[in-house]
Formats: C-alpha cells, structure tokens, sequence
C-alpha cells in the first residue's frame, strides 16, 4: 500500500513537535515522504476552504497528506492517533498483533493505540510543564505557575507514566503471551507505533528534564524503559543523525534548568 501513495507531513518549520511521531513512522518504514513546513501552506489547509480532499475540517497541524498516485486525489489526516492508526497497518507497524486473527487482533490493535494515546498524554502534560495556564501567553508571563507544574510533573506523573511503560515491557505486560524470544517491545517483540511514540516523548524528555529523567535512567527501576529507548534510537540512527530530524527548541520539549531543579 506505502508504494502506491505518497506521503506528506505539513507541520510547523524548525522544531519536530507533533509532527515527528508520524515522520518517525514514515521514517522507521523506510518509506519517502515529503516534509512540508510551508507557513502559507499550514495556514491554507487550516483555513479549511478551498482545500480538495478534505472531508473532516483540521484544528491544527500536524496533517498527514496522502496522495493516491493512481488517481491522483489527494486526502489530508490531521491528529496524531487518527494518523498513526492509518499509518500502521500500512507500514508494517502493528508488530506481532498482525499474526493474530478476528477479535483477538482487533484488541491488540487497539490495546497497541491506547499505549500510543499514554505516550501522546505523557507529550501534553510536558507541553503543559511550561505553559501551565495559557498557550497563548510567553512562558515568561506564567514562570511561577510553571514551576509547580513542573514540580508535580517530576513528582508524580513522571514515574507514573514510566511506570506503566515499564509494566508493558515486563511479564506482566499486556503483549507477554506474544513475546518471542529477543527483544521486548511495548507490544509483543516488534517494533510498532507505540515504541515510536514512547520513544520520542522520552528522547524530548531527556532534553527537557535532563535531571529527572538521569536520576530514573540510574536507578535501574524503569530498567526495560530505557533498554527500549537505546533500541529504538538504534533501529532509527541514520534519522537521527541527518539533518531531517529537527533539533529541540521553542517546541513542545524545552530545556528551562529552573524546571528540572530538584
């Protein structure tokens, strides 16, 4: 199917943000696609008028453009988990759930986006971290009120979402009875969406909160986490190492010391 469609992602220019978790989909898959931070562009198919393909009015980028070559008609997806439940089945992303049948493969795929949805509330509350009280107002407008954001984060939401990723991982995880021999993934032994999406929330976590995340990473307790992480940024190295991968900035992942501050 990736053969016979081409595939855009239209996301803001400079930072990786929402649109990396699709681009490392399209990118773990080995399949092309064309990276569009157009700010004309963005703001044409948020206006939604005058757009062909549209079906479902978008809120925000990112959208996931998806051109049939045969016909030429071209379709737009915007929200992360409606993209990459359209994305992996079509990548080869849905790991060891495709060797399942009827309802049993129907609840893996959808035990599989319900990790992908954690990870995705884990990238929000990160966000929320240093815009407690309005998206729109400068962090430096809301400093105080991200401070003990921040601290709460650190506290008890870190450990709790790692937590839970690290039960997955375990023998307690939900995949367990599909686990082969080898490596351990969110779901099962192979790679799916969901290792993708909790990887990249850890990797923008490591630049954010890099005290936080360090004294966990030491303590051994989230040991099978970050195992996953070092795997995953290995299976996705000759990325991340180009100057396709956008590096950390004013985006969703923002390195602020007084925020990591024990």
């Amino acid at each position: 199917m990736s053969q016979e469609v081409e595939y855009s992602v239209f996301y803001w220019p400079g930072i990786p943000g929402r649109g990396e978790f699709a681009r490392l989909a399209l990118e773990h898959a080995k399949t092309k696609y064309n990276d569009i931070g157009d700010i004309p562009e963005l703001l044409r198919l948020l206006s939604n008028k005058d757009v062909p393909g549209i079906a479902a009015p978008h809120f925000a980028v990112p959208v996931l453009g998806v051109r049939d070559k045969s016909t030429d008609k071209m379709h737009y997806i915007s929200q992360v988990p409606a993209q990459l439940s359209f994305l992996a089945p079509r990548l080869g992303l849905l790991g060891d759930a495709d060797k399942l049948q009827g309802l049993e493969r129907d609840v893996a795929v959808a035990q599989i986006y319900q990790l992908c949805a954690t990870a995705l509330d884990m990238n929000t509350e990160t966000h929320d971290t240093h815009h407690p009280i309005s998206v729109s107002s400068l962090y430096e407008d809301q400093k105080k009120e991200a401070k003990k954001r921040a601290a709460d984060f650190r506290t008890n939401r870190v450990p709790k979402f790692l937590q839970l990723f690290e039960v997955a991982l375990s023998k307690d995880g939900a995949g367990v009875d599909k686990k082969d021999s080898g490596k351990k993934r969110m779901y099962g032994s192979k790679t799916t969406v969901a290792d993708l999406a909790v990887f990249q929330v850890l990797d923008g976590l490591l630049f954010a909160f890099p005290k936080c995340l360090g004294k966990h990473r030491s303590s051994g307790e989230y040991k099978h986490v970050f195992e996953l992480y070092d795997e995953i940024k290995d299976e996705l190295k000759e990325y991340l190492n180009s100057d396709r991968r956008r590096p950390y900035s004013d985006g969703i992942f923002r390195h602020y010391p007084e925020l990591d501050d024990e």
